[in-house]
Formats: C-alpha cells, structure tokens, sequence
C-alpha cells in the first residue's frame, strides 16, 4: 500500500520548506531511516529521514522548490501503484503549483544554452571552457547551492564547467570558476556609462523568518535605550592572564556573556518577557548569541550560561557559531533564551542598538574596545573604552531597572575576579 510524505514541519515557526537536495531517485528502495531529503527551513537545512519504507515512486517537490508544510513530498510504496490516483484522492496536491512554476523559466534557461551555439554559426570564437550538461529540456544540471553561489557572484551558471556526478555543476565548480579574459572583456563592453541596472535574489526561508520575527517585535513591543560606557583595562589585564595559560582560550565577547548572566541572576526583571496577560521572570539564564551568517542572523543559546566557567561558555560558542555557518544547527539550540546579546566590535562598531529578539524583553548590543583618553585621579591618561547598548521591552522593564542592570554588569565588567570566582 503506497504512502505520501509530507512537507515536514521541522521548526516551531517552519511553514514552509525547500528541497536542497535529494539524497534518492525515483525508483531507489527507501527503508525506514534511511536519508530522504535535505529540506530547508526558515531556521537551518535539515536531514529528513523516512518514517517509512517501499520504492520511491514519485517526487512532488523537485530541487530548489519551495513548497508550504504538509505538501506531498513523496510517495512511497510497491512497484505499478497508481501514483496519479493517490495524488489526487489525497486532494492535497499542493506541490503541483510548485512545480508549473518551475516548469516556467524553462525557456528561458534553453535560451541561454542554446545562445553559444548561434555565436558560434555567425562568428568564430576563442577556445572555451566545455558546454555543462544540461538534461533532455536544455536546463543546466547543477546543485541548488552552486545555483545560488552562481548568482551571489553574478557568474553565469551556463558557462560553468561542472566536475560532479554525470557533469553536475556543484560548489567547488563555482568556487575555482574564473571567467576568460574575452568574456570579462566583453561583459565589460556590454556595459554603458551611467546606465542603471540590478538584480534581485529569491527570499530565503530563513530571512522570510527574520524580516517577520524582527518586524513583530520592533513594531509590537515598545523599544527604548540605554547606553553606558565600560573601562575595560582590568578585563584586558585579565584576558591577557587567562590566556596565557595553556589549553587555555577566551574571547571578551565570552567575558560579556558571563557578566552578563551574572547581572541577570541579581536583577530577574530584565531576565524576564511579555507573555500578554503575564510576565514570566526566568530563574534560569538561557543567553542567546547573534551569530551573522549569509543570509541573515541566527541566534544559537547558551543554556545555563550563569553556571559555566569561562572556557566552557568559549568552546560553546565555537561549536554553535560553526554550525550556524553551515546552517546545520538543531531548532532546538536556538530556542529558549531569556536574554539576548549582539556584538559587533570586531567590525569597528563602535555603538549601536538591536531590536529585541523575541520572547526575551531585552537584547544588550556590544561595540568595540577603544584607546582614548581618560581622566583618572583628576590626570587624563590612556585608557580603554567599550559601550554596550540595552534594548527593552518597556511593557516589562522600566527604566530605572534596565539602569541598575547595566551598573551591575558595569561593575563585573571592570572587576573580572567577581565573575571568574
């Protein structure tokens, strides 16, 4: 008996996915287990294993489509079943939509592999790379990714040579590709002076997310800021010691996260969120850590950051930051914080302000480190300098509570003992 499966919902925001890569064909036998898919959620790409097991007899989303939770992935089941049948006794055939629009740019994609050939009939060209394979309809074979990578550095896919399986353009293809001289040449010529152009990219899952996530909370939750300035001489001083040690690695944004899980457990109001008729004052602190990727910022969680020692809060992040470069972090691990922190002083920033990260009713922003001069004891004398900027929920935290927040993380920052005992 033949089985559908469904666009998984693999996040508890997810509604919907693309396929990045089918890891079976059309006639493969699957077992229960065995690695279906790659699915793109709004949050990270995902292994999908089967929760069943038979011949794969049909695809309904192809590569590189994005299709809404519950579509028909796959069916599965004996060879001769019926898959049309099924399809539409299941009336929940919303993969087709999906795959007219990919049938659309069909002839255009034909257009431009046939467009060597009718360069070569009328003038003679210079020796260049071999045509990539293109399948039975002229469309280029290559990988989701390589389409993207191709299109992020405005190479055209069509002159790709592809080294992967049968000819398939993938990553490193694109990554080695440097375009001839000629061809640079007579893309330049192409081009007028002062003639305006662009081009525009698809959404991704996960910046569809952000762009709703971030525009829910700075237009639902009323922001306001508070800026203090830090001395930072003792935490370099301490840094510098810790580091010395061997096996030994710490970061200051490492030191701003443990600070600043400390500060949370002294003042549980800014430890806390909106949750429409109450609000939940955490007695754990879960700190989440924005993380820049690609396409957009991901938000991985140190559990239990209060708890940890210092080289334990640096191994974790590491590990999740790594991940999130990859998009191969779980939902799970980027769920649950109480309290957010961006930090941007390793690009010269020097202060700015982040929009809260829902549920969490406040985010800290960390600029970077700074030689100035500074009055101490009545001289003025070189110092170093690092403002950080806390975001809140002004439903849940009042001024006055933010400020005495930032005093105590202020305190722990210029004394590092009170957070490394």
């Amino acid at each position: 008996m033949a089985e559908i499966v469904r666009m998984p919902r693999l996040s508890d925001t997810m509604e919907e996915g693309v396929v990045a890569k089918w890891h079976k064909k059309v006639g493969d036998s699957v077992s229960e287990g065995d690695l279906l898919a790659e699915i793109e959620t709004d949050k990270a790409t995902m292994d999908f294993e089967s929760f069943q097991e038979g011949k794969l007899l049909h695809i309904g989303i192809q590569e590189g489509v994005t299709a809404p939770v519950d579509s028909i992935l796959a069916i599965l089941g004996e060879e001769g079943e019926d898959v049309e049948a099924i399809i539409k006794a299941d009336g929940n055939d919303a993969s087709a939509p999906e795959e007219k629009k990919e049938e659309a740019p069909a002839p255009k994609e034909e257009t431009k592999a046939e467009a060597p050939k009718q360069e070569a009939k009328s003038t003679p060209a210079p020796a260049a790379s071999p045509a990539p394979v293109s399948n039975n309809n002229g469309r280029v074979v290559a990988s989701p990714l390589a389409k993207r990578l191709a299109e992020e550095k405005g190479i055209d896919i069509n002159r790709v040579n592809g080294t992967g399986d049968g000819g398939r353009i993938v990553k490193r293809d694109i990554d080695s590709y440097k375009e001839s001289a000629v061809s640079a040449a007579s893309a330049v010529s192409t081009v007028a002076v002062g003639e305006e152009s662009y081009r525009e990219e698809n959404v991704s899952q996960m910046r569809k997310a952000i762009a709703k996530r971030l525009s829910q909370s700075k237009f639902s939750a009323p922001h306001f800021y508070l800026t203090i300035e830090l001395d930072m001489d003792n935490a370099i001083a301490a840094r510098k010691a810790i580091n010395e040690m061997p096996d030994t690695k710490v970061s200051f944004n490492d030191m701003v996260i443990k600070a600043a899980a400390a500060a949370l457990k002294k003042h549980p109001a800014v430890n806390s969120a909106w949750h429409g008729d109450t609000i939940r004052y955490n007695n754990h602190v879960h700190i989440g850590v924005a993380v820049a990727v690609d396409e957009g910022l991901l938000v991985p969680v140190i559990r239990f950051a209060d708890n940890k020692p210092l080289t334990a809060i640096n191994n974790e992040v590491k590990e999740l930051a790594g991940k999130a470069k990859i998009k191969k972090l779980h939902p799970d691990e980027m769920e649950g914080s109480t309290f957010t922190i961006s930090n941007l002083g390793m690009f010269g920033i020097e202060e700015f302000t982040a929009i809260i990260y829902d549920p969490a009713a406040c985010i800290m922003a960390v600029g970077g480190i700074r030689q100035v001069p500074v009055v101490k004891n009545g001289q003025v004398v070189p110092g170093n300098v690092m403002k950080v900027t806390l975001s809140c929920d002004h439903r849940v935290v009042d001024g006055a509570t933010g400020a005495q927040f930032l005093q105590t993380f202020k305190m722990m920052m210029e004394n590092p003992v009170t957070i490394l005992a």
